[in-house]
């Protein structure tokens, strides 16, 4: 019984550390905290749910595909990308290791799933191009805090000169993603 008390404390521990880690994205002051003790459950997680939303209709009298991405190809995209975002920056000389980078990478993709759910939630009434406009803008917002983020925390990893490359393919990042957010929630 102590065991399993063990370890209901470390999981509840765990879900704390991610949950504080989501906290730091959405209010990016102190950066060192997810280079600190890097995990990827929040990636995980919050790539997972991105996934799921994103996929096409999964109706069965539906047959035809809807043109919505399927969860392979936003699981890959994400993963990939974050992959090769963390091989410039090793590669212009960042002082961060691999995992800490798609640690960062992956947590700050929660400005734009936040995005995604709010854009789910307003296609559920009638569309007009106010409320897509409303969506796009929705989106940016969402783009912009997932790379004011992601630099917040990476930035000072670079050397002074490369600091402008190592943004350009974070940026290119979170376009795509929110691109994804944007255009496949119809």
């Amino acid at each position: 019984m102590a065991a399993m008390d063990g370890e209901a404390k470390l999981d509840l521990r765990d879900v704390r550390a991610v949950g504080k880690k989501f906290f730091h994205v959405l209010y990016p002051k102190e950066k060192k905290s997810l280079l600190k003790e890097w995990d990827l459950w929040g990636p995980l997680i919050l790539c997972t749910f991105m996934a799921m939303i994103l996929q096409g209709s999964t109706d069965i009298a539906d047959s035809s595909n809807d043109g919505g991405p399927e969860f392979a190809e936003v699981f890959v995209i994400v993963w990939i990308g974050s992959m090769v975002v963390t091989l410039n920056s090793k590669l212009l000389g960042g002082n961060i290791s691999f995992f800490q980078s798609v640690c960062v990478l992956g947590y700050c993709l929660l400005p734009t799933a936040i995005a995604l759910i709010l854009c789910r939630i307003i296609l559920i009434v009638q569309q007009s191009s106010l409320l897509f406009t409303l969506r796009l803008v929705i989106s940016m917002i969402g783009f912009l805090w997932a790379t004011y983020a992601s630099m917040a925390f990476l930035g000072d990893s670079q050397p002074t000169g490369r600091k402008a490359l190592a943004v350009y393919p974070i940026f290119l990042f979170y376009f795509v993603i929110s691109w994804l957010v944007i255009s496949h929630t119809t």
